[in-house]
């Protein structure tokens, strides 16, 4: 892997993580957010003020955590290059999020090295680029203040982020569709996965019920 900085020279990056297996992400990619919160009793909510920003923005990866400095996205661009195909940007920005964190030209790099996508708790800009580029982009907000590119200061990767009352773990499997984003802990991961894809047959004969005139009522006893 090429990158574009020497990863070994901050003592904040971390880049020996475990991911979930390829075939468990291809089984997670088709179910829904809602669903998989729900088959892993209810964990996992992303914040909703984090949406994407193109209704039909998708993702399904391995999350890669960077923590930010307020108003700098210098630890983003390097995230981009630590990152491995695949892998899903979840980003914190230190409580700050009314700046421009990431645009057009990150989201090009991004694609070029093939990531899975972003999740941030602040504000994104060119919005009509971003959505013609279509690296898929889950963000609190847009804003074009921006950002600084300060050395100096300390930033981490692959330590647990924050968002929310949700704590994302480097390795997480992260989904995200036009509903919002859940996140499963990498161990529980395939069990949850196992659960959801059952659930979503038995509702695909709830809604067979529905349409040959059952009820809701009736179909769930209450």
């Amino acid at each position: 892997m090429t990158a574009a900085f020497d990863a070994s020279a901050f003592p904040t990056i971390r880049t020996d993580i475990s991911r979930p297996d390829a075939a468990l992400i291809e089984r997670a990619r088709p179910i829904s957010t809602a669903t998989l919160h729900e088959a892993g009793e209810r964990i996992g909510v992303v914040p909703s003020c984090i949406k994407p920003v193109a209704a039909d923005f998708t993702l399904c990866g391995p999350a890669v955590t960077v923590h930010s400095p307020g108003g700098d996205n210098l630890w983003l661009h390097r995230a981009i290059y630590l990152a491995q195909p695949g892998d899903v940007l979840v980003v914190h920005v230190s409580d700050t999020p009314d700046f421009g964190y990431w645009g057009e030209i990150m989201s090009e790099a991004a694609k070029v090295r093939q990531l899975g996508g972003l999740i941030i708790d602040g504000g994104v800009r060119d919005v009509r680029a971003l959505e013609r580029v279509g690296f898929p982009i889950f963000a609190q907000g847009i804003c074009i203040r921006g950002t600084g590119k300060d050395y100096g200061a300390r930033g981490w990767i692959n330590h647990p982020v924050q968002l929310g009352d949700l704590v994302v773990q480097a390795g997480d499997l992260v989904v995200g569709d036009a509903d919002g984003v859940v996140v499963l802990p990498r161990d529980a991961a395939a069990g949850i996965v196992d659960k959801a894809a059952a659930r979503d047959s038995a509702e695909a004969d709830i809604i067979a019920r529905l349409r040959t005139g059952a009820s809701t009522l009736d179909i769930y006893n209450f």
